[in-house]
């Protein structure tokens, strides 16, 4: 692991999906750029301070050269770091899970692609509210027609965290960009319309705005969202959003009905019907389809959390590795963790709004991956 040192929440919930499924194992780490805060970090977890490192090329060139080496790399750092890290782990023949957004340039995040298809190597991107069972049921619902054709979508994740609870660097707009809001939450957002929809967003007219005094960074965005298909929505994204916790839920409406999630309440999906009868569908129970099922870790009634959606990913990701080292070719899941693909239409996506922001709304086209 590189990153999540003391104080780090992301790099705790990390830490805690890695363990849940017994699939991961964390050996070696740099959890902090000051040497003696990454022991720290070791310490508290026991770990042997052998394999505690001082630089992540010494971490990489070290591993590589052992024999009970990593076979994976977990990056949990500041956006701006994101791919010179993955960039040297991939050289050197390790499988790699990022934090998003995978860069903040759209270049790196291309060139990140590639050297993935060059070296055939594992990459899983940890958009981890797709991990969620009833997110994974909204879009199986949506694939099977059970709204019909869709026509307008709805994402948002705004929440209103005081400023003393953002970490220094989210509002830095070297490590975390200028358009924060969009590479933090927005990116979130963004995945979680084009995972359920299956859809892409073809153009954006966007406004970034400061909300918060003196912050050097955008911390609120409205994106008003073109998808293929004919499909029209919109995207709100906030880090100004006073009162609100953590603000991220989507509804997707068809021609026969319309679907409801909200991360608060996680566990339940809302299917609501074109004669106004509405469906509460809840994890666990009898009928969801297998993309729902194939994760569920706790019987009916009880609620599973954030720790969990993580951990589904990260089974995927240990799923791939398997395979990898035993010369086997999965079929790839449909609805499965997000990959460098995604992390790259991620990263062009914040780019047109920042684009379009900057023209005044005016209507910008999105960069197009080649399947």
């Amino acid at each position: 692991m590189i990153g999540g040192g003391p104080g780090s929440a992301i790099g705790l919930s990390h830490r805690i999906a890695i363990r849940m499924d017994d699939r991961f194992e964390l050996v070696a780490a740099i959890f902090s750029r000051n040497y003696d805060k990454s022991c720290q970090t070791a310490d508290e977890l026991a770990m042997d301070r052998e394999r505690i490192y001082r630089s992540y090329p010494a971490m990489a060139d070290a591993e590589s050269a052992r024999d009970d080496g990593i076979e994976c790399i977990v990056i949990v750092t500041p956006h701006d770091s994101h791919f010179e890290i993955a960039k040297c782990f991939l050289n050197a023949g390790v499988h790699v899970v990022c934090d998003k957004p995978l860069t903040l340039k759209l270049e790196d995040a291309i060139e990140l692609a590639q050297l993935v298809k060059d070296t055939g190597l594992v990459f899983g991107l940890t958009h981890n509210y797709s991990g969620y069972p009833m997110v994974r049921q909204a879009a199986r619902l949506v694939r099977d027609g059970a709204i019909g054709n869709l026509r307008v979508v709805q994402v948002e994740h705004a929440h209103g965290k005081p400023l003393a609870a953002h970490r220094v660097w989210r509002i830095d707009p070297a490590t975390g960009g200028k358009a924060s809001v969009m590479y933090d939450l927005g990116t979130h957002a963004h995945h979680l319309l084009r995972f359920v929809t299956g859809l892409e967003v073809v153009a954006v007219s966007a406004n970034l705005t400061t909300m918060i005094p003196n912050r050097e960074v955008f911390d609120n965005a409205h994106v008003n969202l073109r998808l293929e298909q004919g499909v029209v929505g919109s995207l709100w994204a906030s880090m100004a959003a006073t009162g609100n916790e953590h603000g991220l839920r989507f509804r997707v409406y068809g021609d026969q009905g319309a679907l409801e999630w909200r991360h608060e309440d996680a566990h339940h999906l809302l299917l609501r019907q074109a004669d106004s009868t509405i469906q509460r569908m809840t994890q666990s129970q009898a009928g969801l389809s297998e993309d729902a099922s194939r994760h569920d870790r706790v019987s009916l009634g009880h609620p599973e959390g954030v720790f969990a959606s993580f951990a589904n990913l990260y089974s995927e990701v240990a799923d791939q590795i398997t395979a990898h080292k035993n010369n086997q070719v999965l079929d790839p899941l449909e609805l499965g963790c997000p990959t460098v693909r995604d992390g790259v239409i991620g990263v062009g996506f914040v780019e047109a709004v920042e684009k379009s922001s900057a023209s005044d709304g005016a209507w910008t086209e999105t960069f197009r991956l080649a399947p």
